[in-house]
């Protein structure tokens, strides 16, 4: 299971409770509501701390795999143009060799 999965199972689960223990709390609906709206309110700053830590991961993440991407196409281009100088090398070694046998 992800860290992501089980920090919302967990927040989830903590929420749950918390209005559970509020609403069989002996108190005044007005006090209730106060509670709730309270535990809301941390909760939904709990989740915006946790929204922005996954979405600078994210980036972090993205980040380094666009580096590896560059690197890779990099490595790629050179192998490519290496490969391209040999075989036009080995074209013109046998378009030599060719000439010099029709001349025999």
């Amino acid at each position: 299971m992800s860290k992501g999965k089980f920090a919302l199972g967990a927040l989830l689960g903590a929420a749950a409770g918390v209005v559970a223990g509020v609403l069989a709390a002996p108190k005044s609906g007005k006090e209730t509501r106060a509670d709730l709206k309270a535990k809301a309110d941390e909760i939904k700053t709990q989740a915006d701390k946790k929204a922005a830590e996954v979405k600078k991961q994210g980036e972090k993440v993205y980040e380094d795999t666009r580096k590896q991407v560059e690197t890779a196409v990099k490595e790629g281009k050179k192998t490519v143009d290496d490969y391209r100088g040999r075989a036009e090398r080995a074209l013109d070694s046998a378009k030599a060799e060719l000439k010099d046998e029709k001349k025999k």
